[in-house]
């Protein structure tokens, strides 16, 4: 009954923070005609034994990703990175209290990562 509570949970994370990020997309499609993010959710982490969930968004013109993942024994953090599609994350995440990640925050780091300025 727990893992099915705990995997309920991680579902509902997993949703809302897809839903917010959903919100900056829109906003982003009507600013910025030459951005087209794609966003992608993966349980992989999960389905290898990793108690995560990974969403990612990528500027498919110039390869470069956003990694967010949240951690199940750390429900009120998030961790992101900066990164490309055709390369393995490295570095350090960065932290972020979950309660913080909000749209305006996904579409400033969309916005600021993916404009051409940037590239």
């Amino acid at each position: 009954m727990e893992n099915t509570q705990a995997k309920s949970l991680s579902e509902q994370r997993l949703v809302s923070l897809s839903d917010v990020a959903n919100l900056a997309h829109f906003r982003i499609q009507q600013d910025f005609k030459d951005i087209d993010p794609v966003i992608g959710i993966s349980r992989n982490m999960r389905k290898n034994g990793v108690p995560a969930d990974i969403m990612t968004i990528d500027c498919l013109k110039s390869g470069k990703r956003i990694i967010v993942v949240l951690h199940d024994q750390d429900p009120e953090q998030v961790s992101y990175q900066f990164s490309y599609k055709d390369q393995d994350p490295d570095g350090e995440f960065i932290s972020l209290a979950n309660a913080e990640l909000s749209e305006a925050v996904f579409y400033e780091w969309i916005k600021t990562y993916f404009t051409p300025a940037n590239e």
